[in-house]
């Protein structure tokens, strides 16, 4: 029965000690988390693979004897590694919090509860009351063993409180991840009181703290990515606030003629300028993905403006009877508007535009044609930036692609796709 539970002990150790590397390299590797919680976690997970390494020594001794002397150092030491990062927990808890490590109460709370039990660890190898190991090789409990966790448990109460209190200072993916970090370990040392359950209490914390790298990993990229978002659209609202002067000058001198000359056509083009202007400004004010109808509207005013100034040079066509989908606020109509800008050539006959929509197996699709004078791929432009920019407006906010391609004949091919999960 006693090799059985040998067995046991070393299985259980060997696979904390493999957890324990598989979140350091996962650590080491994988980007998208902030230099403080790398250096956090790396050393987190050190230590916990040096406990393991000490545990794993424990388990082989007690197959092949050695100096009880021996035998007490690898305890001491696996002690100490499973107790440092208790106040390293608090530290990161309080780094979240965005307070002072050296002016934290908390801190120098759980920093004293820890070299209490460093003294009592220390006391523990020269008296038998705490614990003891006999010639034979096996380890007892003494009559005082369980003073030993209580600083322990103490401070790991101590975090638990000190991250509820703070939970509203980060996210819910934070806070659930020091619940991970902190609830399992308190578990097994009250049940280590009890029963000696040691190789439990190292695969439970390394399997907590991957938990817990695995929720905060995943919140930061989370933050990361909607820092890209808001970079993304205030770039957009900065382009449109950089309205081409000539085009609003063009517009407003067209409509003063018009009066006069077509007054009818005068109304039509103040409305439809109207139309743009407002949806415009309306797109800054829209973080979140709008219905495809309301950019395809915005489009059509635009392009209505620039038919009137380029009278017949201008051919815009539409087969967009599908609009069932949601958008990017200011996808369609840059694409358009940067067609026209850089694509009409107004010696080449007339330019002309086909949008196309369509539902396709995977969602949506756009298609933006044109006859101009083509994309050069090599060319560091304007153009270049205004789709770059919707190309990554596109894939933060819906999971959508942009390409272009060369027009057969001439010209160029915008193609977006948007996934079904668009849908309004």
């Amino acid at each position: 029965m006693n090799e059985l539970i040998k067995i046991f002990y070393f299985s259980f150790t060997s696979a904390a000690l493999l957890l324990s590397v598989l979140g350091l390299w996962f650590t080491i590797v994988i980007p998208g988390i902030d230099r403080w919680s790398k250096r956090f976690f790396l050393s987190y997970f050190i230590i916990f693979m040096l406990c393991c390494l000490s545990g794993l020594c424990e388990a082989v001794f007690q197959f092949y004897p050695v100096p009880v002397g021996v035998l007490y150092f690898i305890l001491l030491l696996e002690s100490l590694l499973l107790s440092l990062p208790l106040p390293m927990l608090t530290a990161y808890l309080l780094h979240c919090c965005g307070e002072s490590i050296r002016r934290s109460k908390l801190f120098r709370t759980v920093l004293g509860l820890w070299f209490v039990y460093f003294g009592m660890l220390i006391s523990a190898f020269f008296h038998s009351g705490f614990a003891y190991a006999t010639s034979d090789m096996a380890y007892h409990r003494g009559p005082f063993y369980s003073l030993l966790l209580l600083p322990l448990i103490a401070i790991q109460l101590f975090n638990l409180a000190g991250a509820v209190l703070g939970r509203k200072r980060f996210s819910h993916k934070t806070f659930l991840s020091f619940l991970f970090a902190i609830v399992p370990m308190t578990v097994a040392l009250v049940f280590q009181i009890f029963f000696d359950v040691f190789p439990l209490i190292d695969i439970s914390v390394v399997f907590s703290t991957l938990s817990m790298y695995s929720f905060i990993l995943s919140d930061q990229i989370e933050q990361d990515q909607r820092r890209q978002r808001e970079i993304a659209n205030q770039r957009a609202s900065i382009m449109v606030l950089q309205m081409r002067p000539h085009f609003i000058y063009n517009t407003m001198t067209s409509i003063y003629c018009l009066c006069d000359q077509d007054p009818q056509l005068a109304r039509r083009v103040v409305m439809d300028f109207t139309t743009y202007l407002r949806k415009n400004f309306t797109a800054i004010a829209s973080p979140a993905l709008i219905p495809f109808s309301s950019e395809l509207e915005h489009t059509r005013a635009y392009l209505a403006v620039e038919q009137v100034l380029y009278e017949d040079s201008l051919s815009v066509e539409y087969d967009t009877q599908y609009t069932w989908f949601r958008v990017p606020p200011l996808t369609l109509q840059p694409i358009v508007e940067n067609a026209v800008k850089h694509g009409r050539n107004p010696y080449s006959g007339l330019f002309s535009i086909f949008i196309r929509t369509r539902k396709t197996e995977s969602g949506s699709e756009i298609v933006v044609m044109d006859n101009g004078s083509g994309f050069d791929p090599s060319d560091d432009s304007e153009q270049h930036l205004t789709l770059d920019n919707i190309r990554q407006r596109l894939e933060l906010m819906c999971g959508g692609s942009l390409t272009i391609t060369p027009r057969d004949g001439g010209g160029t091919v915008v193609t977006l796709t948007i996934p079904d999960n668009t849908v309004q």
